[in-house]
């Protein structure tokens, strides 16, 4: 990586604290050549991004409920990864459900007026160029890219915008009740200091979880085209298993990376690539230990589009291209689980119905092989098959992985499922290598399996199904992709 004006870090590091005079040190003669001969990249009328008028409808609704108050949604900030480099940016998700916007700094206000509120935009400007912050600034045009000026951004998200650089003055300057979504931008929660309320801000943030538990036409098209990029993702594994054998679960990381990267964003989450024993590890993402044939790969994984919505899939897979008798055994039990799972997923149906189903299931396994004392009924009463499964059945599933993660308890939990929802379903049996309560041939071997579930109008659809499920299909699928 180049340091800033193609100097040296040493060189470069002055240039940096410039923020008030950007061109000192700098010649009178090259200041005034940076200036001009520059094309005009304004662009005059782009057409507005596909999800501006649901946006508009969700900020309606987020105005409906707060009248009266001004209400601050930021994008949020870079992060520093190490010295002078800096993580990805990813906008915070409720800035981008009311938005659209996908950059840095962002922030949505909401003014009350009589009727309800105007919205701004507040956004990063183009680069300055008469003062040389386009080149000298290490966050200019110059050095990170084009961005959108703003008047591109109110044809694009259908609000006024304004510079970004000015709203936490302005922001200090109003009066009256205030909410905003905290954890993004900590200038901005310091410039609101003392009128900020904890407990009204978790309201706000409560309430947009809770908004966006049931999903639009556009959300459930970005989620299948998110599922349908982590299947083609799935068939890039399966096609480099014997790569991934001469080098470690990394190279299975890579290979789906590469999928997420070419077709959206990023990944949605670390990608769980887990072979032999290190299945039975529930959020394995060190991806560091060898590919072994006659081990299974427990690969989770997930591909965020470019608006930000997430897959979120899993299926064990044979290495070998071929499951041995006891693998097979454990994966029916899961898979007679999962298919007991989604059959609970429909309009109506309690949130946890799906994982009560699935549980069951998994019980009467664990009592048939002896590995648990029965009745099941007794089982399930005290948890007792827990030991081996570990984990809840499945999460809401959107803009984040674990979606929706704040909102109320009985709108999500202890709610009912309601047509646009969608869920993970996915049971798993889990035998750690040192557990000696279960027969040597058990311990190391994990199983999960996990499909994307819209509820419908009359039942449920998986976005997944494309992706093989069955013990037969998965053999044959994989040697058809392998051949």
């Amino acid at each position: 990586m180049v340091a800033e004006n193609g100097q040296s870090a040493e060189q470069a590091q002055p240039i940096k604290q410039r923020k008030n005079g950007l061109y000192r040190g700098v010649s009178d003669e090259l200041a005034a050549n940076m200036r001009g001969g520059w094309a005009d990249t304004e662009r005059s009328d782009p057409a507005p991004i596909e999800q501006a008028p649901n946006a508009a409808r969700r900020r309606a609704a987020l105005s409906a409920r707060f009248p009266g108050e001004r209400l601050v949604i930021p994008a949020g900030n870079l992060k520093t990864r190490s010295n002078d480099t800096e993580y990805a940016f990813r906008a915070a998700s409720e800035y981008a459900y009311l938005t659209g916007d996908l950059t840095q700094d962002g922030v949505l206000v909401l003014e009350p007026v009589a009727d309800g509120h105007d919205a701004v935009l507040y956004l990063l400007p183009r680069s300055d160029r008469e003062n040389g912050e386009f080149w000298l600034d290490g966050h200019g045009e110059l050095w990170v890219g084009r961005r959108a000026g703003l008047a591109e951004g109110e044809q694009l998200y259908g609000l006024p915008c304004l510079d970004v650089r000015k709203a936490a003055e302005e922001l200090a300057g109003t009066d009256g009740a205030v909410r905003i979504v905290r954890g993004h931008d900590t200038g901005l929660e310091a410039a609101l200091g003392a009128r900020l309320d904890a407990e009204r801000d978790e309201e706000l943030r409560v309430f947009l979880a809770d908004e966006r538990l049931v999903k639009d036409e556009f959300e459930i098209r970005q989620l299948q085209a998110a599922v349908d990029s982590t299947v083609r993702g799935f068939e890039d594994v399966v096609r480099v298993l014997d790569r991934a054998e001469a080098t470690s679960e990394r190279y299975l990381e890579g290979t789906f990376f590469l999928r997420a990267r070419v077709e959206g964003n990023d990944i949605g989450y670390g990608s769980i690539c887990a072979s032999g024993p290190h299945a039975t590890t529930l959020h394995w993402v060190r991806n560091d230990g060898p590919v072994r044939n006659g081990d299974l790969l427990l690969l989770d994984a997930g591909v965020e589009t470019h608006t930000l919505y997430t897959a979120d899939v899993t299926r064990t897979l044979p290495i070998s291209g071929t499951f041995t008798a006891f693998q097979r055994r454990i994966y029916d039990a899961v898979l007679a689980a999962q298919d007991a799972g989604i059959a609970a997923v429909r309009p109506g149906a309690k949130f946890r119905d799906f994982h009560d189903a699935a549980q069951r299931v998994l019980a009467e396994h664990l009592v048939a092989w002896g590995l648990v004392e029965g009745p099941v009924e007794r089982v399930l009463e005290l948890g007792l098959q827990r030991r081996w499964t570990l984990h809840g059945t499945g999460h809401m599933l959107g803009l984040d992985v674990h979606d929706c993660a704040v909102a109320r308890t009985e709108a999500y939990v202890d709610g009912a499922l309601e047509p646009g929802m969608c869920l993970t379903v996915e049971p798993g049996l889990y035998f750690q290598a040192d557990d000696l309560t279960v027969p040597e041939e058990y311990r190391g071997v994990g199983v999960r399996i996990e499909d994307d579930i819209l509820v419908t109008e009359d039942g449920n659809r998986n976005l997944s199904a494309e992706l093989p499920r069955g013990v037969d299909e998965i053999e044959s699928w994989m040697a058809r992709l392998r051949s």
